[in-house]
């Protein structure tokens, strides 16, 4: 890390600890359920929290535990601990401290539940040295620690939380249809790489998915096959549904993908889009649903914004702000009416108390 970690508020803390476990334990169903359901024996999966036993510790006891067999001279030599100590904003004793709570966390897991392998990213290399330290000085047996390349961008940049461009687990942080186009969109360089880190592909099919993709590669195949399995193992076979409905919706103009979207999807495809709750009245007008959604200026300009062709109604332009409604045209079947005005600038529009005429309604 480059600075402080920056302190969170205990309630804050305990709801990120939630939110892990639920992603942590969604993940392991998920992998359960696509490639063990024909009864082979998964082994045991467990999740807990260090703050379970790091809360009870007092200091003067965790210091004599562990203070004693962690050397200053080891840590003070550590690259990551050179660089924030000649940094302008130093490093402060509770960041110098945290190899020694991560190593105490592997002798506790050792010591409770037999744990003999720390696996971590790369930049974890020093705290899991400290951890292998620890434990063979306290216990004397042999333990492993294992790193894993960083997940970089492609301009060689670290992917993740601390960086701020990290891909969640959790649905409320990162929707189906936001992972789907995060890995479909990896270009040819890292694309195979990927499919062998994130996947449980068989690497023969792996190097097939490439040999077809040199043949065909205006298909990007890869790409997503490797989309389709992180988000299946990540969200579940409905997850992925999802991000191919919301893809159909968005990119293809796909009316049938649109009206079977549910509200949840409409607001995570549009994040950033106002979500309004209309109610239906017969003779409602273009024009009408555009200024009650504040999509649209009052006046003659707002009026002029549709005549010129600046606003589609379920990707369907509409040019006569006069025109009145229709259920099943500007309306789904799913209660739905998703507007935008320019380029950009969507309007989602839920319709209340629907009455049925209107339903059944064909009136052009």
């Amino acid at each position: 890390r480059t600075k402080e970690r920056e302190p969170l508020p205990e309630e804050r803390v305990r709801q990120n600890g939630r939110g892990l476990r639920e992603g942590l334990q969604r993940l392991f169903d998920h992998h359960r359920q696509l490639f063990w359901a024909d009864g082979a024996r998964l082994g045991k999966f467990s999740l807990l929290d260090n703050a379970d036993w790091l809360e009870r510790e007092p200091v003067v006891g965790f210091l004599g535990a562990v203070g004693g067999h962690l050397r200053m001279g080891t840590l003070l030599s550590r690259e990551s601990c050179k660089a924030r100590l000649s940094s302008p904003g130093g490093m402060g004793l509770a960041e110098f401290l945290y190899p020694a709570l991560q190593a105490y966390d592997f002798l506790h897991l050792h010591r409770h539940y037999g744990c003999r392998v720390q696996l971590g990213g790369a930049d974890q290399m020093g705290n899991i040295m400290s951890g292998y330290d620890l434990v063979s000085k306290v216990t004397g047996e042999d333990v492993f620690g294992i790193t894993v390349p960083l997940i970089t961008s492609t301009a060689g940049n670290k992917v993740g939380k601390s960086a701020g461009n990290a891909v969640w687990l959790n649905r409320n942080k990162t929707s189906p249809f936001e992972l789907y186009q995060f890995f479909v969109r990896q270009p040819d360089s890292i694309v195979k790489r990927y499919l062998q880190l994130f996947t449980f592909l068989p690497l023969p099919e792996i190097n097939h998915i490439m040999e077809m993709h040199a043949q065909e590669p205006e298909k990007w195949g890869p790409q997503k096959r490797l989309a389709a399995e992180v988000t299946k193992l990540v969200h579940g076979k409905e997850g992925l549904e999802s991000a191919k409905r919301c893809t159909r919706a968005l990119y293809y103009s796909n009316i049938e993908a649109l009206e079977s979207m549910s509200d949840l999807e409409l607001q995570e495809l549009f994040r950033e889009a106002p979500y309004v709750e209309m109610l239906f009245e017969p003779g409602t007008t273009v024009l009408d649903l555009c200024r009650k959604a504040g999509a649209v200026a009052a006046g003659p300009k707002g009026y002029s914004d549709i005549t010129n062709g600046g606003v589609h109604i379920n990707h369907i332009q509409v040019t006569n702000p006069d025109a009145v409604l229709i259920v099943g045209q500007h309306i789904l079947s799913n209660g739905l009416s998703l507007l935008r005005v320019g380029k950009r600038n969507y309007y989602i529009i839920k319709w209340i108390q629907l009455l049925h005429e209107e339903e059944t309604r064909v009136t052009p």
